[in-house]
Protein backbone atom coordinates (compact mmCIF):
# COMPACT_ATOMS: atom_id res chain seq x y z
CA UNK A 1 0.00 0.00 0.00
CA UNK A 2 1.27 3.45 -1.14
CA UNK A 3 1.86 5.72 1.92
CA UNK A 4 -0.58 8.49 1.20
CA UNK A 5 -3.48 5.69 0.95
CA UNK A 6 -2.17 4.01 4.34
CA UNK A 7 -1.79 7.64 5.73
CA UNK A 8 -5.82 7.53 4.61
CA UNK A 9 -6.72 4.79 6.20
CA UNK A 10 -4.70 5.80 9.34
CA UNK A 11 -7.08 9.22 9.54
CA UNK A 12 -10.23 7.49 8.93
CA UNK A 13 -9.63 5.26 11.75
CA UNK A 14 -9.33 7.86 14.03
CA UNK A 15 -12.02 9.99 13.04
CA UNK A 16 -14.00 7.44 13.21
CA UNK A 17 -13.66 5.61 16.48
CA UNK A 18 -13.87 7.85 19.39
CA UNK A 19 -11.31 8.16 22.23
CA UNK A 20 -11.70 5.96 25.38
CA UNK A 21 -12.90 8.53 28.05
CA UNK A 22 -10.65 8.37 31.05
CA UNK A 23 -10.72 9.78 34.75
CA UNK A 24 -8.15 12.95 34.85
CA UNK A 25 -7.89 15.79 37.16
CA UNK A 26 -9.62 18.93 36.17
CA UNK A 27 -6.81 21.76 35.36
CA UNK A 28 -5.72 23.33 38.59
CA UNK A 29 -7.44 26.78 37.16
CA UNK A 30 -11.02 25.42 38.35
CA UNK A 31 -9.68 23.31 41.04
CA UNK A 32 -11.62 23.72 44.50
CA UNK A 33 -10.59 23.09 48.01
CA UNK A 34 -13.08 20.21 49.12
CA UNK A 35 -13.10 16.49 47.30
CA UNK A 36 -16.02 13.64 47.04
CA UNK A 37 -13.60 11.24 49.12
CA UNK A 38 -16.14 8.64 49.18
CA UNK A 39 -19.81 7.57 48.74
CA UNK A 40 -20.36 4.52 51.43
CA UNK A 41 -23.38 2.02 51.05
CA UNK A 42 -25.04 0.46 54.09
CA UNK A 43 -25.82 -2.90 52.86
CA UNK A 44 -27.05 -6.24 54.63
CA UNK A 45 -24.32 -8.33 53.95
CA UNK A 46 -21.18 -7.31 52.73
CA UNK A 47 -20.00 -10.92 50.82
CA UNK A 48 -23.06 -10.81 49.04
CA UNK A 49 -22.39 -7.09 47.52
CA UNK A 50 -18.50 -7.58 46.65
CA UNK A 51 -19.06 -9.47 43.82
CA UNK A 52 -20.28 -7.15 41.82
CA UNK A 53 -17.96 -4.06 43.10
CA UNK A 54 -14.94 -6.58 43.16
CA UNK A 55 -15.07 -9.09 40.46
CA UNK A 56 -17.69 -7.57 38.02
CA UNK A 57 -16.90 -4.01 38.06
CA UNK A 58 -12.95 -4.95 39.00
CA UNK A 59 -12.66 -2.33 41.78
CA UNK A 60 -9.55 -3.01 44.07
CA UNK A 61 -10.37 -3.64 47.75
CA UNK A 62 -8.05 -1.23 49.55
CA UNK A 63 -9.26 -1.97 53.32
CA UNK A 64 -11.71 -4.44 54.78
CA UNK A 65 -11.65 -3.64 58.54
CA UNK A 66 -13.79 -5.10 61.33
CA UNK A 67 -14.70 -1.83 63.53
CA UNK A 68 -15.95 -1.38 67.21
CA UNK A 69 -14.84 -4.47 68.76
CA UNK A 70 -12.48 -4.87 72.01
CA UNK A 71 -13.47 -4.64 75.43
CA UNK A 72 -16.15 -3.31 77.91
CA UNK A 73 -15.77 -1.40 81.10
CA UNK A 74 -16.33 -5.00 82.99
CA UNK A 75 -13.32 -6.64 81.04
CA UNK A 76 -15.55 -8.61 78.85
CA UNK A 77 -15.07 -9.02 75.39
CA UNK A 78 -17.21 -6.60 73.04
CA UNK A 79 -17.75 -7.93 69.60
CA UNK A 80 -17.17 -5.34 66.71
CA UNK A 81 -20.39 -4.21 65.51
CA UNK A 82 -19.23 -3.09 62.19
CA UNK A 83 -17.58 -4.55 58.71
CA UNK A 84 -16.39 -1.53 56.37
CA UNK A 85 -15.06 -2.57 53.10
CA UNK A 86 -13.58 0.58 51.08
CA UNK A 87 -13.21 -0.52 47.32
CA UNK A 88 -11.13 2.01 44.47
CA UNK A 89 -10.92 2.41 40.86
CA UNK A 90 -8.72 4.53 39.10
CA UNK A 91 -7.70 7.20 41.81
CA UNK A 92 -5.79 7.20 45.48
CA UNK A 93 -7.76 9.34 47.02
CA UNK A 94 -11.66 10.61 45.34
CA UNK A 95 -14.26 8.44 44.22
CA UNK A 96 -13.98 5.35 46.74
CA UNK A 97 -17.17 3.32 47.37
CA UNK A 98 -17.63 2.29 50.60
CA UNK A 99 -19.39 -0.79 51.85
CA UNK A 100 -20.86 -0.90 55.60
CA UNK A 101 -22.68 -3.81 57.27
CA UNK A 102 -23.84 -3.60 60.83
CA UNK A 103 -22.95 -6.34 62.12
CA UNK A 104 -25.28 -5.88 65.03
CA UNK A 105 -28.22 -5.78 63.19
CA UNK A 106 -29.95 -8.62 62.31
CA UNK A 107 -33.68 -7.57 60.98
CA UNK A 108 -32.86 -5.06 58.63
CA UNK A 109 -36.05 -4.60 55.49
CA UNK A 110 -35.62 -6.75 52.70
CA UNK A 111 -34.25 -4.63 49.29
CA UNK A 112 -36.67 -2.87 47.32
CA UNK A 113 -35.63 -3.87 43.31
CA UNK A 114 -37.59 -0.47 42.21
CA UNK A 115 -37.05 2.47 40.66
CA UNK A 116 -34.83 4.90 42.64
CA UNK A 117 -36.80 7.17 44.74
CA UNK A 118 -36.17 10.61 46.45
CA UNK A 119 -33.27 9.13 49.66
CA UNK A 120 -32.28 6.21 46.91
CA UNK A 121 -28.61 6.61 45.79
CA UNK A 122 -27.77 6.03 41.65
CA UNK A 123 -24.24 4.85 41.42
CA UNK A 124 -23.11 5.56 37.55
CA UNK A 125 -19.49 3.83 36.78
CA UNK A 126 -18.15 4.28 33.46
CA UNK A 127 -16.54 0.73 32.02
CA UNK A 128 -14.19 1.36 28.75
CA UNK A 129 -14.76 -2.46 27.87
CA UNK A 130 -18.45 -2.83 28.63
CA UNK A 131 -19.09 -4.87 25.68
CA UNK A 132 -17.20 -8.07 27.17
CA UNK A 133 -17.68 -6.99 30.75
CA UNK A 134 -20.91 -7.12 31.06
CA UNK A 135 -21.72 -10.89 30.33
CA UNK A 136 -19.79 -11.49 33.48
CA UNK A 137 -21.63 -8.81 35.47
CA UNK A 138 -24.99 -10.04 34.85
CA UNK A 139 -23.90 -14.20 35.59
CA UNK A 140 -22.47 -12.64 38.84
CA UNK A 141 -24.81 -13.84 41.96
CA UNK A 142 -26.93 -11.61 44.29
CA UNK A 143 -26.72 -9.19 40.69
CA UNK A 144 -30.50 -8.27 38.90
CA UNK A 145 -30.47 -7.28 35.35
CA UNK A 146 -32.29 -3.95 34.97
CA UNK A 147 -31.26 -2.77 31.47
CA UNK A 148 -28.98 -4.83 28.49
CA UNK A 149 -26.55 -1.93 27.05
CA UNK A 150 -28.34 -0.04 24.32
CA UNK A 151 -27.64 3.77 23.08
CA UNK A 152 -28.67 6.32 24.72
CA UNK A 153 -28.13 10.00 23.33
CA UNK A 154 -27.89 12.60 25.94
CA UNK A 155 -28.24 16.64 25.15
CA UNK A 156 -25.02 18.31 25.36
CA UNK A 157 -24.44 22.15 24.88
CA UNK A 158 -24.92 24.07 21.79
CA UNK A 159 -27.18 21.53 20.17
CA UNK A 160 -24.68 18.43 20.37
CA UNK A 161 -24.96 15.04 21.97
CA UNK A 162 -23.31 13.02 24.32
CA UNK A 163 -23.33 9.45 23.13
CA UNK A 164 -23.20 6.57 25.56
CA UNK A 165 -23.94 2.66 26.03
CA UNK A 166 -26.38 2.24 28.84
CA UNK A 167 -26.62 -0.78 30.82
CA UNK A 168 -27.88 -0.85 34.55
CA UNK A 169 -28.05 -3.71 37.42
CA UNK A 170 -29.82 -3.40 40.97
CA UNK A 171 -27.05 -5.09 43.07
CA UNK A 172 -27.75 -7.38 46.17
CA UNK A 173 -29.17 -4.65 48.15
CA UNK A 174 -31.72 -2.70 45.56
CA UNK A 175 -29.27 -0.28 44.68
CA UNK A 176 -29.51 1.04 41.27
CA UNK A 177 -26.16 0.92 39.40
CA UNK A 178 -25.42 2.28 36.40
CA UNK A 179 -22.52 0.53 34.05
CA UNK A 180 -22.08 2.80 31.30
CA UNK A 181 -19.20 3.38 28.37
CA UNK A 182 -18.87 6.77 26.91
CA UNK A 183 -18.76 7.05 23.08
CA UNK A 184 -17.44 10.70 22.79
CA UNK A 185 -16.51 13.33 25.36
CA UNK A 186 -18.22 13.26 29.27
CA UNK A 187 -20.41 16.48 30.22
CA UNK A 188 -18.17 18.75 31.45
CA UNK A 189 -14.86 17.73 29.79
CA UNK A 190 -15.30 19.97 26.41
CA UNK A 191 -17.04 19.63 23.49
CA UNK A 192 -19.82 17.17 23.11
CA UNK A 193 -19.95 14.94 20.10
CA UNK A 194 -21.50 15.80 16.79
CA UNK A 195 -22.27 12.77 15.59
CA UNK A 196 -26.29 12.99 15.26
CA UNK A 197 -28.99 15.04 15.99
CA UNK A 198 -29.76 16.47 19.73
CA UNK A 199 -31.57 13.46 21.80
CA UNK A 200 -32.94 13.00 24.41
CA UNK A 201 -32.11 10.83 27.36
CA UNK A 202 -34.65 8.16 27.12
CA UNK A 203 -32.59 5.40 29.58
CA UNK A 204 -35.14 3.22 31.83
CA UNK A 205 -35.36 3.17 35.66
CA UNK A 206 -38.52 1.40 35.90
Amino acid sequence: MRLPALLAVVLATSIAVPPAARAEPVPESERIPVDLRRTTLVVRDIDKSLPLYRDGLGLNVIYDQLIGGGANADGSEKPPTIRLVLLRANDTFIGVLGLMQRLDVTDAPEPRFERAMPGDPILVFNARDLDTRWEKIKALPHVRVHTEPYRVEYPGPGGTTIPVMFSAVFDADGFFVEINQLLGQAAGTGTAAKDGPRGEATKRED
